[in-house]
Formats: C-alpha cells, sequence, structure tokens
C-alpha cells in the first residue's frame, strides 16, 4: 500500500455508506449507530493540526504517517471492523504501559531462546504500545513504536483474548484499517443469508465480483498466480465463489488450507471433484467417512446413493475419477499406466489432455478431482501441478508452459544410491527383487503366489502393503520367507516385484525365484541386497525357461558362492565388490545393477515405488523347507 497516495476521504466515506446502507433495515440499533446511519458517517470531524500537536506532546514523540493522515480527515473512528467497536482520537490515545496485566506472561513465552526473531521482537510490547482501542470485544488494536518501517509507519499488532494466537501484525495503520474494511465486509457478507438481513451490495462488492469473474477467464487461461492474487482479495472482502476457486489453485499451487466450507450437492462438481477431495482430507487426518451427512438420503435425495459409493471407495483406496468426454479417456489411459509404474508415461498423457479438459460448471477451473484418485494423485508432483495450472484450458487461449522433464531416474542403480527407495534419507535401503522377461505384471502371481489361487491387491502406499496381505498376523517362522512384492512394468516385455527391507539372507536355505518366474520360457533375474554394518550383502541370480544360468553372492568383500557362467561385465571382481569396505561396497551394487539394466533392457520407477501405489501379491517363500531333522523356530505373539 503506499500511504502517499490513499484517499482517506474517499476510503472512509465509501465505508461508512456502506455500513449505513447493510443497516437501513435494522430495528435494533442504539442511539449512536442511529444517528451515525442517519448522517452516513462513521467518524468524527477532521482533527486539527493543532490538535495532533497537543497529542504528540502529550504523547512525548511523533504519530507515524497514515495515523497522522487519518486524524486529519476523522479524529477517532466507529465500528473498525466487527470487534472494535470505537478507535481512538487525538484525545484517547495513550500509552497501554501493561494495564491489560499481560506482559509478564506474553514477555516470558516470546522471549525463550529458540523463539523466531520475530516472535522476540514483540517483547515488551504491552508496555510501550500506544493503545488505539476505546471499546471493543475484548479486543486490543496497539501501535509498536519499536516495530519502524522504512516510511516511518508503525505496525499495528491485533490481539483479542478470544483467538488461540499472537498478535495480528499490519505493516501501518492503513494496512489495519483497509483490513477492517475487509472484515466488515466478510462479516456482511455472511449476513445475508440471515432472515431480513439486507442484501449487502455496493461498489466494492460488485468491484470484487468483477475480480473474481476475472480471475476465473485467468486461471483457465494458464495464469493462476494472476487469478490467485485477484481471489485473495476478494475472498479477503468475503465475495461468493472466491473460497471455492481459491481452493482449487491451492490444491494444486499450495499451500492448500485443510478445513474449508464442506461441499454441497447442488454443486454440479459435488460428486466428480468436491465430494472424493473432501473424504480424501478426512482420511489423510485419520477421522472416518462413515456417517457423513452427504450419503443421508432424507437429506439429499438425488446424490445419497451415489455419496455412498464414492466414500466406500475412498475408504477402500479403490475410487476412480471419472471426469468423462475426452478428458476422462485420457485419465483412464493414464491410471492404466500410472497403476504398472510408469508415471511419467501417465503424465504426458494427462499433460496432453488437459487443453481440451471442460469445466463442469462457472465455480469449476481446474480438474482437482485427480489428486482424490489413489493411483494418479502421486503422479501430479508439485512441478506437474504447476505445469497443469499455467496449461491453457476449458476453452481459453494462452501460452503453453514448459513441459516438466520425466521424474524417474531410468535404470536400476537408483535403488543403491543414498535415499534411494527412502528419499531424504543419507543411507540406502535393503531390498529384494525379481525381474521378469514375458510376462505382465498381473500374470507374476501365477508363476510366484504363495498358493494358487494368489490374487493382486488393488494398489496400495507401501507402508499399507503388510497389513492388507498379513492382517492380524501373530505367527512367524524362521523358514516361512515369504516376500510381498509391489509389482509393475520394468521395461518392454518385462515385468518387476519388488519388497523393500526384507528379512535377512540365509545363503544355506535361500532358493531363487529365477527359476519359478521364468518357467514360461523368458529370462528372470533376483537381486538381494543388504546394508548391515559391517558386512554388506549383494546377491544375483538368473535363470531361463526355468533353468539357472548363473549366480553369485558377496557380503562384507568377500565371494561367498558362484555358480553357472557369470558374464564377465557381472564378475564381482570386475565390478569392484573384492573391497571389504562400505563406500566400495555401494559402488560395486551401482555397477552390478548399471550392467543388468543395460543388458536386459530393465528399469524400474522410483516415483511409484517411494510415493505412489501399486499391485502386490504374497510370493512363494524365498527359502527352502527344513531338513528332516533340521531345526527351526516358530514364535506365535500373544
Amino acid at each position: 500500500m503506499d500511504e502517499k497516495t490513499f484517499d482517506w476521504q474517499q476510503f472512509l466515506t465509501r465505508w461508512s455508506e456502506e455500513w449505513a446502507d447493510a443497516r437501513a433495515r435494522s430495528v435494533d440499533l442504539t442511539e449512536d449507530d442511529l444517528e451515525d446511519r442517519q448522517r452516513r458517517w462513521l467518524g468524527a470531524a477532521p482533527a486539527t493540526d493543532a490538535d495532533i500537536g497537543r497529542m504528540e506532546a502529550r504523547l512525548g514523540c511523533e504519530m507515524p504517517p497514515s495515523y497522522r493522515e487519518f486524524l486529519r480527515v476523522s479524529d477517532g473512528w466507529r465500528h473498525a471492523g466487527g470487534f472494535v467497536w470505537m478507535l481512538a482520537g487525538t484525545r484517547e490515545a495513550d500509552w497501554h504501559e501493561d494495564a491489560s496485566g499481560l506482559g509478564e506472561t506474553f514477555d516470558e513465552f516470546w522471549g525463550e531462546e529458540d523463539s523466531p526473531e520475530e516472535i522476540r521482537a514483540q517483547v515488551g510490547l504491552w508496555s510501550r504500545a500506544l493503545q488505539l482501542d476505546v471499546q471493543s470485544d475484548a479486543t486490543y488494536v496497539l501501535l509498536d513504536p519499536e516495530d519502524v518501517g522504512p516510511d516511518g509507519e508503525w505496525a499495528v499488532r491485533v490481539w483479542a483474548s478470544w483467538r488461540a494466537s499472537d498478535p495480528e501484525r499490519y505493516p501501518s495503520f492503513a494496512d489495519f484499517m483497509v483490513a477492517m474494511h475487509q472484515e466488515f465486509h466478510q462479516l456482511e457478507a455472511g449476513r445475508d443469508g440471515e432472515q431480513d438481513a439486507a442484501t449487502f451490495a455496493n461498489g466494492t462488492t460488485r468491484a470484487q465480483d468483477a475480480a473474481v469473474a476475472r480471475a476465473r477467464v485467468a486461471a483457465l487461461g494458464g495464469r493462476h498466480e494472476e487469478a490467485a492474487g485477484l481471489l485473495r482479495e476478494a475472498e479477503r472482502y468475503g465475495r461468493p465463489r472466491a473460497s471455492e476457486l481459491l481452493q482449487q489453485l491451492g490444491r494444486l499451487d499450495g499451500p492448500y488450507r485443510v478445513g474449508g466450507r464442506p461441499p454441497h450437492p447442488s454443486d454440479p462438481c459435488f460428486l466428480t471433484e468436491l465430494l472424493p477431495l473432501h473424504a480424501a482430507d478426512l482420511l489423510g487426518s485419520r477421522r472416518p467417512v462413515d456417517g457423513l451427512r452427504f450419503a443421508d438420503a432424507d437429506s439429499f435425495p438425488e446424490t445419497a446413493r451415489a455419496a455412498v459409493d464414492i466414500l466406500r471407495e475412498m475408504s477402500a483406496g479403490t475410487f476412480r475419477y471419472r471426469p468423462g468426454g475426452a478428458f476422462g479417456e485420457a485419465v483412464d489411459e493414464a491410471r492404466e499406466a500410472a497403476r504398472w509404474g510408469d508415471t511419467d508415461a501417465a503424465w504426458r498423457i494427462l499433460r496432453a489432455a488437459v487443453p481440451v479438459w471442460e469445466p463442469l460448471g462457472p465455480d469449476h477451473i481446474a480438474p482437482v478431482g485427480l489428486l482424490a484418485d489413489p493411483v494418479l494423485a502421486p503422479v501430479l508432483t508439485a512441478e506437474r501441478r504447476l505445469e497443469l495450472l499455467a496449461t491453457p484450458r476449458g476453452g481459453e487461449q494462452g501460452p503453453a508452459p514448459a513441459h516438466v522433464g520425466d521424474q524417474d531416474p531410468g535404470g536400476l542403480s537408483w535403488l543403491v544410491r543414498d535415499g534411494g527407495l527412502r528419499p531424504g534419507h543419507s543411507s540406502p535401503s535393503g531390498f529384494r527383487m525379481v525381474l521378469v522377461e514375458g510376462a505382465t505384471p498381473d500374470e507374476l502371481p501365477v508363476l510366484l503366489g504363495s498358493s494358487p489361487d494368489t490374487a493382486l491387491a488393488p494398489p496400495l502406499r507401501r507402508w499399507d502393503i503388510s497389513g492388507h496381505h498379513r492382517p492380524g498376523r501373530r505367527t512367524f517362522s524362521s523358514y516361512d520367507d515369504k516376500a510381498l512384492l509391489s509389482v509393475g512394468r520394468a521395461g518392454a516385455d518385462w515385468s518387476f516385484g519388488l519388497e523393500e527391507s526384507p528379512s535377512s539372507f540365509s545363503a544355506d536355505r535361500f532358493v531363487s525365484p529365477a527359476q519359478a518366474a521364468s518357467a514360461g520360457g523368458g529370462r528372470a533375474v533376483v537381486v538381494w541386497t543388504e546394508w548391515s554394518r559391517p558386512a554388506p550383502l549383494f546377491h544375483v541370480s538368473a535363470a531361463r525357461g526355468g533353468t539357472p544360468l548363473y549366480a553369485f553372492t558377496v557380503r562384507d568383500g568377500a565371494v561367498e558362492d558362484v555358480s553357472g557362467t557369470v558374464p564377465a561385465e557381472l564378475t564381482p571382481a570386475a565390478l569392484g565388490f573384492d573391497t571389504p569396505d562400505m563406500t566400495a561396497h555401494e559402488t560395486a551394487a551401482a555397477r552390478a545393477l548399471d550392467a543388468i539394466a543395460d543388458g536386459y533392457g530393465v528399469g524400474l520407477p522410483r516415483l511409484a515405488l517411494t510415493e505412489g501405489r501399486l499391485h502386490s501379491f504374497e510370493s512363494v517363500s524365498w527359502t527352502r523347507p527344513p531338513a528332516p531333522g533340521e531345526k527351526y523356530l516358530t514364535i506365535t505373539m500373544g
């Protein structure tokens, strides 16, 4: 805000007239309010320079610029927002001097050593501040003489005893008054639905509603930052539609504010977009979706049945976003790619279809329902969400944004880099995987399932896999080593199954699943890694058509066993496994995975494995049955 060009007379006159019009039919006004309504003015007579001079002499300092200019138009103000009923002029403003007795409590909290600098700066506020509230709803308005901007403006801090937060800061008195004018608008807009409340419409509301309409066009044209700026201001004025549109931008551009107004079944977007997102918010906060009023047929007879189905699907993680039309066809195609791990292909499909997306109604500006689809939501990384917002759609035109590149690194060696399967961690995670040629991912349970009727689970997050396949499991055997494999495509004519953090590798009992996996006639490769210090382990075994080809195991720089003819590029010596050092072992493991990726033309999808949802199944045991007379341990948990 530029206080030098801020027109106080125009601003305060407009505010007063809007207030008077909003009270046109009110019958419970005080005598002062009746007088203000009649004269259409919430202020007082202007303060003279002499009035301001006497005030400054009494207080011992010069007032900040915007407060001085305000006083020259009105020496005080009534109804500053909804909770300050009288604001001080030249005669009422005075030093607070901690008259409320709040200083000690606040200063102790603000002054803690680990408090941020901006929090510590508030220490002493209650003792030094100039108090401007004269009558209020337990609300303090404080001008801070030690929080001064380069323009000489003092910050205003507002605190109410009924708000569980620190004082809210405004850079200047002018900023505070604009915010209070907006608060007045918010409250009046909320009164519009009350019985006998006057319709709240004036120049300000019309200007902000026009800004909302411009924001919608800007958003559909890919100018989402422009749209967000317009909508944020309109929302501060309480304009209908602004929050709903801003929530959609926030879903994709963040930060999204959970806890907004719940959707209503009358909205055209309710079933496709809004209810699934609302359910996702509840599930994300670990609250149940059962019993939501949207499923009540008496209240919402037209949508309740569909709402019940959607809420059930959201709870089970099987919801599918179904927008319809050409964009809907692309969504189906993208989901098919994403559920087998190819999130890059899924995004390319969606990106190409965004320009043909059509809104379901005037308050729909983006396909936010994608974020409720459990398979497609992980595809939309932060960078991709921004690209979606910057893409013209819904019949609007504009320049296409630069494309975000693929997210998956390709190959296999990323698995043993720091943070591989656990982004942000400083070390790799152990895993075991099987790569199968000539079989689709949904055929892997036939080859490797723990029972003849083993089926793929619906796409799951990795932390939900164990609970889905083994709910309430209580018995564990040292010879029962069935893997829970997440599956997907690993390349042209290749599929993979992978389990993170498997049980410990047992060389004398291990049975490679490569033979069973290759029984269909293709090739299969098994890799097992462990990073326990000081003895990291790396195992590779391969088969074709059910016949073993080669295998080797290296532990802590020593080759434990080698069988078959290992390709020259995969021999432990060629890879550098002969050094008993963790760093050397990580380097050798990366070389081995690069050689496998190059030799077989395979790769694993990092985004799908780390952030997405994949199908999974329980495999055969990776250890042999106990030999006759051989002892083993079975544990049953109570």
